[in-house]
């Protein structure tokens, strides 16, 4: 039997895509269902929905398409051309549908879900494994995304919905985040070791005011915080390189190209001094964040409150 081309359909081929989808989605898993069994009968008891609910609902959806999906014999039905067609499609749309909603239920199970969690570079040698290893001993079995980026970035990954949690310097303070300062760590002055400066244990800023510096790329927090405590020490930092990573720039002052404003290596460095800043006083605040009026999944409520419970003890000896 030919399919037959409707007259007339709900839908015509310049229909927006969200309508369509919206007046679609709730009877394609009824169409899956009878055109496997080619049975309403049997469809509405596999599915456990009433055979008239059933019924309606594919006469719906070929009227919304204006095509016959399937031909009639008496109490039984066989596909059209169209009709098979038409399930290839739905029967892969709602296999991923049901791989996604997999997915999100396994994400959010409290024991085995996953936490998207950003830190700053800075932090990923020593600070965070040790945060991981210290929870994970309570929470095994879950799971961690893990991204490194300078702190607006990761800023807006909470607001993209890509990041759970995020820790980052400085503390933010805007009206859609929730922060929270959870320690603080001292800066120093790293100064080639050859450099007049070297044999110093401490400095005040002001006494690097000639020197050239080398420096984290704008939008970095920590180099937002150094062109601050210059301006406080009465200079404004002479820039030769800027770079994306600490260490980096220690490399590049081990080099002789400059000094900079770090917070501690995880390991010494060799071929540089790092000098105590007195003045003024050279510190940034860590803190976590999270997007305002999202609701948690298990993982991430029981991740958030153990970083909480660190304030003041989050960074290593």
């Amino acid at each position: 039997m030919q399919h037959q081309q409707r007259s007339q359909g709900w839908l015509s081929p310049s229909s927006d895509t969200e309508d369509i989808v919206a007046l679609l989605a709730p009877r394609l898993v009824h169409f899956a269902g009878v055109a496997r069994t080619e049975h309403v009968t049997r469809a509405a008891q596999e599915m456990q929905v009433p055979q008239s609910t059933l019924s309606r609902s594919v006469v719906r959806l070929e009227q919304d398409l204006g095509v016959d999906l399937f031909a009639r014999h008496g109490r039984t039905l066989s596909l059209t051309p169209a009709g098979r067609t038409f399930l290839v499609s739905v029967e892969r749309a709602l296999a991923e549908i049901e791989r996604a909603a997999d997915e999100v239920r396994a994400d959010a199970d409290p024991a085995t879900g996953k936490v998207a969690f950003g830190f700053l570079h800075t932090m990923g040698a020593e600070t965070v494994p040790g945060l991981l290893h210290t929870f994970r001993a309570d929470h095994p079995r879950i799971r961690f995304s893990l991204v490194q980026n300078h702190g607006d970035a990761m800023l807006e990954g909470l607001r993209a919905g890509e990041l759970d949690l995020c820790l980052t310097s400085p503390v933010p303070d805007a009206p859609d985040l929730v922060a929270r300062r959870l320690d603080e760590q001292k800066l120093r002055l790293v100064v080639p070791a050859d450099h007049r400066l070297a044999g110093r244990r401490r400095i005040r800023l002001a006494e690097a005011a000639d020197e050239t510096f080398v420096t984290l790329e704008p939008g970095y927090g920590l180099r937002r915080i150094t062109d601050a405590l210059c301006d406080r020490a009465g200079f404004r930092p002479r820039v030769a390189f800027e770079g994306e990573e600490a260490e980096t720039l220690r490399g590049l002052v081990a080099a002789g190209l400059g000094v900079a404003l770090l917070p501690p290596p995880a390991v010494p460095r060799p071929g540089v001094v790092e000098l105590t800043v007195t003045s003024p006083r050279a510190a940034r605040e860590i803190g976590v964040a999270w997007l305002a009026g999202r609701p948690d999944t298990p993982p991430v409520t029981a991740f958030k409150k153990f970083l909480l419970s660190r304030r003041g003890r989050l960074l290593p000896d």
